[in-house]
């Protein structure tokens, strides 16, 4: 039970990754706080997680042994961030983990001069901001506390660059940013900062994700073939699955990572080596 005592806080955990590192977290002990937006955003092309499956994630806590609470709540709001965190604190008393994964693939699929100011925003208002609001909501506790862990789910976007993705691409490369000056600042109170690089997720059906499906979408890839489309660029010939994932955040969220700060855990089964 690595996690024992502990109060992690999972965002965008409705389905995908957040799922499967909050189910990972509750069976190594932690109590959960979910976070979600539930329902669709104005400009993303496809369906985001529901209420429902927030509930869903929830339940798959509980069942492993945890005490959850689910809160729905927009990382682009600052207040809506800030209730979250203040009713975290009424719940627990304490925040120990934030796992900021949280974040869309799409609007994407065009080169970077026909993005729109609104896309081009909207992009870095998730995937960047969202971390950084959750990360300014946090750090008081944590750092009265004198400890906890923040683990930044970015992307191997964030380390090489993907043709008409650049919107997904800066953000996810200023994430990577944000994690090692964050770490930085924090480290004298023994705050931890870092950040985990997954290549191609396999959308796993016991999470319900689909972020690989929505990037083929984007890239006129077809449903019955993408998959093997992204395996041949792996140098491993599989995609990575959600537990490989939710495996390098717990064990940045427990003490065996205690001297690991404001450095990238990639888990892409060799692609960024070439």
């Amino acid at each position: 039970m690595r996690l024992a005592g502990r109060t992690a806080v999972v965002t965008g955990a409705g389905r995908g990754l957040g799922r499967m590192c909050a189910v990972r977290f509750a069976e190594q002990g932690a109590d959960l706080v979910l976070l979600d937006v539930g329902g669709d955003i104005a400009g993303v092309p496809y369906p985001l997680a529901a209420g429902s499956q927030l509930e869903r994630t929830a339940q798959l806590c509980r069942l492993a042994g945890a005490d959850t609470l689910c809160v729905r709540a927009d990382v682009r709001d600052s207040a809506a961030v800030r209730d979250a965190v203040d009713a975290a604190l009424r719940r627990f008393g304490r925040v120990d983990v934030l796992v900021n994964n949280a974040g869309i693939a799409a609007p994407s699929g065009k080169p970077v001069h026909e993005i729109t100011d609104d896309e081009w925003q909207l992009m870095l208002d998730v995937d960047l901001s969202g971390a950084w609001r959750m990360i300014r909501a946090v750090a008081p506790t944590m750092l009265a506390q004198r400890g906890g862990s923040i683990i930044n789910i970015s992307s191997t976007a964030g380390l090489v660059g993907y043709r008409h993705f650049a919107g997904y691409v800066a953000a996810k490369h200023a994430l990577v940013g944000l994690t090692k000056a964050a770490a930085l600042d924090f480290a004298p109170m023994r705050v931890r900062v870092n950040a985990v690089c997954p290549g191609s997720v396999r959308d796993a059906s016991h999470v319900e994700g689909r972020m690989l499906s929505e990037i083929a979408r984007s890239l006129d890839v077809g449903a019955d073939e993408y998959e093997q489309a992204f395996v041949t660029a792996q140098p491993m010939n599989a995609l990575v699955e959600p537990e490989d994932v939710a495996g390098a955040a717990l064990w940045l969220a427990g003490d065996d990572s205690r001297q690991v700060t404001g450095t990238t855990v990639t888990v892409d089964g060799g692609f960024t080596a070439r």
